[in-house]
């Protein structure tokens, strides 16, 4: 009796569970796949209070929960990316993502009664469970559409996105822009929504624009779904933004105005999307402002990092144009220190020079030009002098396969005209070279700085030689090369000039010694006085009553050198002069001789400005040419045709000399070559109304002198012989051990020539390419014979 009765009792309180069920099925009818609510707050009162009875307080949440899961997966979240169609319009991806999230919004607001039931549930249980770690049944309901949206993702949902916040941020970069800019006809177009202004939308945009976030907001979506999206939209402005600015010219600072546009733009505009619509800040969450500065300082960053970047594209032009472009180097001296692209930098500028400077086409004192700009610009760039080092290496081994830089240096410094050079040289510092020692009592300590990271340890010091001129001088490792090249141009100023005014070489000769030293420029102040003592001995000539009284066919002036201070002139041939030529120079030496007693003059007869008048049948001629070319015509004097060889025996000229030098007088319309080799003398023009001023200007003047590059070469050869005897010894050789051995044995001793490691590394490089040496892993050695 008594086991029947607890069956019986058993199956009564089966069939009260089972009745409970369908009343909770009929009080959460998500159950049976509908969202309205069929029971009054009455009913659900009396169904709650039979779910507490029976203790399925737990089982019911559950199902309840998985139910909601099950419903917003197969139909909410479906309806919600079928309005995510791929589509190039963007007014009709900003109404798809629009309806999107109003339809997704209403869906999803029909079950906050649900909710509200379920939360009284779970609300009378005496246990806190939880379901996906979130005890708030609203948390655990958006965490559920979260989840849901995002693992059933469109394939172009990033695109509608995007349509949606372009129209947008268009919109409220255009709002307050006039529109009669942009009129056609008789219509004008709304910059913002690009339609007629009668027809204007924006208004309305806007207002789409808040709602559709203040509801993803509300579902919690919107930095999830859109973020990203509103990431690259606005990198993307970012990068149109600050490319248009960097359009302008380098002399006004951009980073101020690129920071305010961020400011009052993009975070406005940000701000409006976090808040729902409000610009204002305080009146935001400290966790949506919190957000939006984590995303304030990610912009900040690519913005600064996408100017830098355009900075360092444009690097090139911004070097050519300084100091103008100076506002720009600062822009990008504080990009590099908010960003890493030092590296970058250094390969991109290596690439432009390489590409646009550094090849034949361009002229040496055009790259000095530009290497001294970028001396200047990477200074002021990073004073530590790391990136000058680095990026003008390859410009100082370029500039040193040039054989006239030294030449194009040194005539730069020399210039008159107002150049980089002229205005260092007159700022007088003393030459610091490499290889010298700084005094570090001399440096500033409470404004030193650590080199970089990047910085090379050995060459600390070196970085701090900031002279212009001092860095010029040590891309060859040596002064000697540009004193000799300055003594052999000083030689063909004064060679060429018709009067023996040095007062402007003095000037230029003082402001080297400030550079150089008095006994580097001793044989320069030497040849200077020549030139006085010239000018001194000639006037005693000419005021010689013996010398006076003879006749004259022409007068004459010599400039009279030492020849041990001068630098070593050309091998040119011997000059055989006409016969009254002669004599009148004979004339001049006798009285030179008669004047200083032991000492004589030795000529030389293809040096020298000849003044000549030439009359012709139509027309006179007064014009200033060498000697070889007044001999030339002078032999035209007596006879009107001659052949290359016969000139060329009459004046031990070469032919091949000759016959280039002939060319002037035939360009003159003097000469005219009637046969090969054969030339006329044309007393009449061929063009009856030639002028004078239409007479071709003489051939550029020659260096009478052997250049300085030839001079060192020569000069260099004296530890040939060294070498090649400590290469037979010792088999082989690195660089440095070679330049020290020499130092020690070859550099001993008055009068003896010092050589820089890099000029002895340029001198033994051109040994091997000459195959009188081998180089292999960093050694030299002799050639097996």
């Amino acid at each position: 009796m008594n086991i029947a009765a607890d069956m019986d009792m058993a199956a009564i309180n089966a069939a009260s569970e089972q009745d409970v069920l369908l009343k909770i099925e009929y009080a959460f009818p998500i159950l049976r796949q509908k969202v309205l609510s069929e029971c009054s707050d009455e009913q659900f009162t009396d169904i709650l209070k039979q779910i507490n009875d029976l203790k399925l307080l737990g089982r019911i949440e559950e199902i309840v929960i998985q139910s909601i899961e099950y419903y917003i997966r197969q139909h909410v979240a479906p309806d919600f990316w079928s309005n995510f169609s791929s589509t190039t319009n963007e007014q009709h991806g900003f109404e798809c993502f629009k309806n999107a999230v109003d339809g997704l919004y209403s869906s999803l607001i029909e079950f906050l009664p649900m909710l509200k039931r379920l939360e009284q549930l779970v609300q009378s249980k005496e246990s806190d469970g939880s379901f996906y770690g979130e005890n708030n049944i609203l948390g655990q309901f958006k965490l559920i559409v979260k989840a849901t949206l995002l693992s059933q993702l469109a394939l172009n949902h990033e695109i509608i996105i995007e349509h949606f916040y372009r129209i947008a941020f268009n919109v409220f970069c255009n709002t307050d822009t006039s529109p009669q800019d942009d009129s056609i006809g008789s219509h004008s177009l709304c910059k913002g929504c690009n339609r007629e202004i009668d027809d204007c939308q924006c208004q309305a945009i806007v207002y789409i624009f808040h709602e559709t976030n203040r509801k993803l907001i509300e579902l919690e979506l919107l930095e999830r779904l859109v973020g990203n999206v509103l990431t690259s939209l606005i990198n993307i402005r970012i990068e149109s933004h600050v490319n248009k600015a960097c359009e302008s010219s380098f002399d006004v600072s951009q980073l101020t105005f690129l920071e305010n546009w961020l400011e009052t733009v993009v975070m406005s505009w940000l701000t409006r999307i976090y808040s729902g619509g409000s610009s204002k800040s305080p009146s935001l969450s400290s966790k949506t402002r919190e957000t939006i500065n984590k995303f304030k300082y990610k912009l900040s960053h690519f913005l600064y990092e996408t100017y830098t970047r355009t900075r360092i594209d444009q690097l090139f032009n911004i070097i050519i144009e300084y100091p103008e472009s100076q506002p720009a180097i600062e822009d990008l001296r504080v990009g590099l220190e908010r960003t890493d692209l030092r590296k970058t930098l250094v390969e991109s500028l290596q690439d432009a020079l390489k590409t646009r400077l550094l090849h034949p086409g361009v002229n040496t004192p055009d790259i000095l030009t530009a290497y001294i700009a970028a001396i200047k610009a990477l200074r002021q760039l990073d004073p530590t002098g790391v990136l000058l080092e680095t990026v003008t290496q390859p410009v100082k081994q370029y500039l040193r396969s040039r054989e006239d830089t030294v030449r194009c240096v040194v005539s730069g410094l020399l210039d008159d005209s107002p150049s980089d050079l002229a205005d260092e040289l007159v700022k007088g510092e003393s030459l610091q070279l490499e290889e010298s020692s700084v005094d570090e009592e001399d440096e500033d300590w409470e404004k030193w700085m650590p080199d970089p990271v990047d910085a090379d340890p050995s060459k600390s010091s070196q970085r701090r030689v900031s002279d212009i001129i001092s860095m010029l001088v040590n891309v060859y490792g040596s002064q000697d090369l540009f004193v000799n090249e300055y003594r052999t141009l000083l030689a063909d100023r004064l060679l060429s000039q018709l009067n023996y005014h040095t007062e402007r070489e003095i000037r230029h000769l003082e402001l080297l010694k400030r550079r150089f030293g008095e006994n580097q420029l001793h044989y320069c102040e030497v040849m200077l006085k020549d030139v006085y003592d010239s000018k001194r001995i000639d006037g005693n000539i000419q005021s010689d009553s013996s010398y006076c009284v003879e006749a004259h066919l022409f007068p004459t002036s010599a400039l009279i050198l030492s020849a041990q201070f001068w630098p070593p002139f050309k091998e040119e041939w011997k000059l055989e002069l006409p016969k009254a030529v002669q004599d009148q120079l004979a004339k001049y030496m006798k009285a030179f001789e008669a004047l200083k007693g032991n000492r004589t003059l030795c000529w030389k007869p293809h040096l020298g400005n000849v003044n000549l008048e030439i009359e012709l049948k139509d027309r006179k001629l007064n014009m200033n040419v060498t000697p070889i070319h007044a001999t030339i015509i002078i032999h035209f004097q007596n006879k009107n045709e001659w052949t290359i060889d016969e000139l060329s025996e009459a004046m031990h000229v070469p032919a091949t000399v000759l016959r280039r030098k002939i060319t002037f007088w035939v360009s003159q319309g003097v000469l005219k070559e009637i046969s090969s080799d054969k030339f006329l003398l044309q007393e009449e023009s061929a063009t009856k109304n030639r002028s004078t001023a239409e007479i071709v200007e003489e051939e550029e003047v020659e260096s009478a002198m052997a250049s300085a590059s030839d001079q060192r070469e020569e000069e260099l050869q004296v530890f040939w012989s060294y070498i090649v005897g400590m290469l037979t010894n010792l088999d082989s050789m690195p660089l440095e051990r070679i330049h020290q051995m020499l130092k020690m044995f070859a550099s001993q001793g008055p009068g003896a020539v010092e050589c820089g490691l890099p000029e002895l590394r340029h001198f033994l490089d051109k040994k091997v390419r000459e195959h009188q040496l081998l180089f292999s892993g960093g050694l030299y050695k002799l050639p097996k014979s």
